[in-house]
């Protein structure tokens, strides 16, 4: 059974929910390119791991300079798609773009086999009920202890799978399947992400969000437990900036502004700072020989670590 995979779908908001504070639990910010603060005076991991991806960066640390060249000349190449010699800003943004979606594509490439049952390379709506509810459906959920839960669950799934599917032909393609697991990367399925978390919250089932509701998805305060500060700020938040047309409510609208800001495009930014680092000629666009020279912005190696290395014990010194 596929039920614990489906639980995972239902609750994708939940991913953003660890390490960060409660109050931050339902806001889609988009991650970082890389953990490492991004100050060349001190090294270029953080070009690195959102030139490569953070775990294919590490593989290039390992290797010799000379390696690492040969490796990054190939990666021009692919980045160049028009193939007229010139790494243009669209391409490279694309290119960063593609390497930080790796996780999702992983994830989703995990689990479409489980799905795929007639390996067509398409998964029918059918075929992932089958797959995740196939025996409850059957039984009605008879021998579920919340029956009413996994109805919901069903229910939910089917409306998602429905969004993601875009030509509504009942078949989703490998990108509306990633759609559908993720949808908070899509902007087609941002009314989704939207309603599934005002029906999280919601719990009087108005179709609004009222601030006891608000407080109530952060915070359950023990017997005797007194209100922590952040969710005093939390009350203030509510009434000062979520619910903007002063209701006393947020609305489907006041609730996509809470948990889907508009961010800075962190990938355009380091597509512009590259080019606007290795472009010796300022025409907008880089050669495979400009970046070649400047190599160790875009990949590292032993030699690069070790020279970090070295930086930091100075530095600490």
């Amino acid at each position: 059974m596929k039920l614990l995979a489906s639980l995972a779908s239902l609750c994708v908001l939940a991913v953003v929910a660890f390490a960060v504070p409660a109050q931050e639990k339902r806001i889609h910010h988009h991650a970082d390119l890389s953990d490492h603060a991004h100050d060349d005076a001190h090294g270029f991991k953080y070009d690195h791991e959102a030139f490569l991806g953070k775990e294919e960066a590490k593989t290039f640390d390992q290797l010799t300079p000379e390696e690492s060249k040969e490796k990054l000349a190939k990666i021009v190449d692919r980045i160049d798609t028009d193939k007229d010699g010139f790494v243009s800003h669209g391409e490279l943004h694309y290119w960063i773009k593609h390497r930080q979606r790796r996780y999702i594509q992983e994830n989703v490439n995990k689990h479409w086999n489980d799905y795929d049952k007639n390996q067509d390379g398409k998964i029918g709506w059918e075929e992932y009920k089958n797959t995740t509810y196939g025996y409850y459906i059957d039984d009605e959920f008879h021998d579920v202890e919340d029956k009413a839960t996994y109805k919901s669950m069903l229910t939910r799934d089917e409306r998602r799978f429905k969004m993601a599917d875009r030509d509504r032909d009942g078949i989703a393609t490998r990108e509306e399947f990633t759609a559908f697991l993720h949808p908070e990367e899509f902007d087609y399925m941002r009314d989704v992400v939207v309603q599934e978390s005002v029906e999280d919250i919601d719990k009087n089932g108005d179709g609004k969000i009222n601030l006891d509701e608000y407080i109530g998805d952060m915070f359950s305060p023990e017997s005797g437990e007194s209100e922590p500060e952040w969710v005093q700020t939390e009350r203030k938040h509510f009434s000062e900036f979520r619910d903007t047309n002063k209701d006393g409510y947020l609305d489907a609208n006041e609730v996509a502004q809470w948990i889907l800001p508009g961010e800075v495009d962190h990938a355009d930014n380091e597509a512009k700072h590259l080019i606007h680092e290795t472009d010796t000629n300022k025409d907008e666009k880089i050669t495979k020989k400009e970046i070649l020279a400047n190599w160790n912005m875009f990949v590292g190696s032993q030699a690069t670590n070790y020279g970090e290395d070295l930086t930091k014990r100075h530095d600490e010194l």
